[in-house]
């Protein structure tokens, strides 16, 4: 059974229809990129997935379960979602931000974490290397630090599927590359389903097993890296000349021009 699956998925904003007819199975343990040029519908379509957008048509399965059936708390309970733009709550520290990560699976009379939850917070502390930042609050933290906290939080949800929609935005390249790369340990050591919205190819080229294609609106590819991201299927895509560079992290893009004709 796929982990998340899409069929025939369209919606929008106001009757309009930016994501249109899209259909998709993520496997469990697989990670999956959604690439597209600006307004593409690439955000749209993870709101639907995620729950956040009832869909005009079509139907997003959770573990074989219609994902707008189900409550939200049920949805928390497999699915977490680390969206573009977070709320800072003022005054919240990290631990206090990341136990809100628990409430999912809590009882509505429960205030206190019992000894599972604790363990699920501090596990996710653990895993994103913000245990020595627990007591700090989370307005204090760099970029980089407070992009794992959130990350941290969606974890002590303890989820199957993780949905991120362009984590490693106004993060420079380092901070970028650790936190793709403690995704992908995630990935591969738990067993995590990951879809990331990236704006930048070659980082999803490197860490994805498989890339989503889109233009304007519907899924023009779906494949592996290497059939994905042609020269013609760039052309059409983002409007670019570029050539495919094979190297030590597998293949990466070379933009070279403008295409005019876009």
């Amino acid at each position: 059974m796929s982990s998340l699956e899409s069929q025939f998925l369209t919606g929008g904003y106001n009757h309009k229809v930016i994501v249109n007819d899209i259909s998709f199975a993520l496997q469990p343990g697989e990670w999956l990129s959604i690439l597209g040029a600006n307004g593409s519908g690439k955000s749209t379509l993870l709101r639907l997935l995620s729950r956040i957008l009832a869909p005009q048509q079509g139907t997003v399965f959770l573990d074989g379960k219609a994902i707008h059936t189900q409550s939200p708390q049920q949805v928390a309970q497999t699915l977490a979602l680390l969206p573009q733009q977070q709320t800072i709550p003022a005054g919240l520290t990290v631990h206090q931000l990341v136990s809100l990560g628990r409430s999912p699976h809590q009882p509505w009379w429960q205030w206190e974490l019992n000894a599972t939850d604790r363990q699920q917070v501090n596990a996710a502390l653990e895993s994103t290397s913000m245990m020595p930042f627990s007591d700090l609050p989370v307005e204090q933290l760099s970029g980089g630090e407070r992009q794992r906290a959130f990350l941290a939080l969606a974890l002590a949800q303890n989820p199957k599927v993780l949905l991120l929609d362009e984590p490693t935005t106004y993060l420079d390249l380092r901070y970028q590359l650790e936190l793709l790369e403690l995704l992908k340990r995630l990935n591969q050591q738990q067993g995590l389903a990951i879809i990331t919205v990236l704006h930048d190819v070659n980082l999803a080229a490197r860490f994805s097993d498989r890339l989503a294609l889109l233009k304007r609106g519907k899924l023009y590819h779906l494949g592996s890296p290497a059939t994905a991201l042609t020269p013609e299927n760039l052309a059409v895509i983002f409007g670019i000349h570029a050539t495919i560079l094979h190297t030590p992290v597998g293949i990466q893009i070379c933009p070279l021009k403008a295409d005019g004709s876009e």
